[in-house]
């Protein structure tokens, strides 16, 4: 992503409802860390995050101020939309936190109201008590999702590279069908699945491939390993694809070879979940309402014990090591679904006693009467003979 991907009035549009989240939440000067804010803010795709970076916006009219590392000065210069860059670092150590005072003071934000997202990853605890030290305890409140909240419906344009993304993912998974093969190893089909994607035109999505077969399909999140597939593995898949940073995911279960009765019994399980999840999905519905329906199916199977996941959750276009927003299905969640968000449905069964698991994935946009599914991928058992 990058400044070049939006037109300058959806900045514009952006940042005054940004202005305006601030202001209504009785703040003067707002301090975003999280890359996806700072993103969605500029259109800066840097690493930065990688190091402390943050980007400082008041409830007024005025520039949007950026501070990260030097060695992404020359980035933010050609790719993001900011209107003051200060840099730290570089060639010598240098504490960011005493070059964000100077940047800070400079800008008269000192002695004002100040909110802060304390984001996951991001930010460094010792960063976070200076900070607070810094600005004063009683003038800090932490507000991590005020923009990302502002975020959670998407753009046309935004919808567009997330179709476009659903699209390659759609073309590496006839690639993963494509390549399974018995004596192959789950690397030699993950390295098919990411040449799929690259040349089609993904980019690398923020978290990486999940592949697992065979006594390993249980682990709900396993890497691929140089785990050799056998006549009888079952298995799943999953990964995400990525247009301008805007994801797509995708999951499939697979098996090589006729499947047994107990691994269509969990493949039927999560698909029925799944369509109970997805029949709830529209504009104005709780998002723990389509939680509840996908849960009712598993538990009424004797499976609830199994869900060791949440139904589903929003999409950004992440950074390492994650892609999801704040909106998730699932217990508690005070969300309300609203059209233009796009949420993953994935509600999942793992046996780790059985050495099974299964879990289907696709992402669906919401709309005012329903939710559209995004994949055009079968949603069938892959099935190798």
């Amino acid at each position: 992503m990058s400044k070049h991907d939006f037109t300058a009035e959806e900045f514009a549009s952006r940042r005054a409802r940004a202005r305006e989240a601030i202001g209504a939440a009785g703040l003067d000067w707002f301090l975003a860390i999280h890359p996806v804010s700072i993103r969605w803010l500029t259109g800066s795709d840097a690493k930065s995050y990688q190091e402390f970076q943050c980007l400082l916006i008041s409830a007024k009219p005025g520039p949007i101020c950026v501070l990260t590392r030097d060695g992404e000065r020359q980035e933010f210069r050609d790719d993001a939309l900011v209107d003051e860059l200060r840099t730290w670092g570089g060639g010598e150590p240098e504490n960011p936190i005493a070059a964000l005072e100077k940047f800070a003071t400079s800008l008269g934000v000192m002695g004002s109201r100040i909110g802060m997202e304390v984001p996951g990853y991001y930010l460094h605890p010792h960063h976070y008590l200076q900070i607070k030290q810094l600005f004063g305890e009683s003038r800090v409140t932490e507000a991590t999702n005020l923009i990302h909240d502002l975020t959670l419906v998407k753009s046309e344009t935004e919808i567009r590279y997330i179709r476009e993304a659903a699209r390659f993912a759609d073309v590496a998974m006839h690639r993963f069908a494509s390549a399974l093969t018995e004596g192959r190893s789950e690397l030699e089909i993950a390295a098919e699945v990411y040449h799929a994607l690259l040349t089609s035109g993904s980019g690398l999505a923020a978290s990486p491939i999940n592949l697992i077969s065979g006594e390993r399909s249980c682990f709900s999140h396993g890497a691929p390993t140089d785990r050799r597939l056998r006549r009888g593995d079952f298995g799943n898949v999953e990964y995400g694809a990525t247009c301008k940073r805007y994801t797509s995911t995708i999951g499939r279960q697979f098996c090589l070879g006729e499947p047994a009765r107990r691994m269509r019994e969990l493949y039927d399980l999560v698909r029925r979940a799944s369509d109970a999840c997805i029949a709830e999905i529209r504009a104005g519905v709780p998002a723990v309402v389509p939680h509840e329906a996908a849960k009712r199916i598993i538990a009424d199977a004797g499976l609830d014990r199994a869900r060791v996941h949440l139904s589903g959750y929003g999409l950004a276009p992440g950074s390492p090591p994650t892609w999801a927003e704040p909106i998730h299905l699932f217990g508690g969640s005070t969300y309300t679904l609203q059209a233009g968000m796009v949420v993953t449905v994935e509600p999942p069964v793992f046996l780790g006693n059985e050495r099974l698991g299964a879990r289907l994935i696709d992402n669906v946009l919401v709309t005012s009467s329903q939710a559209e599914i995004l994949s055009r991928y079968s949603r069938d058992l892959i099935t190798v003979q």
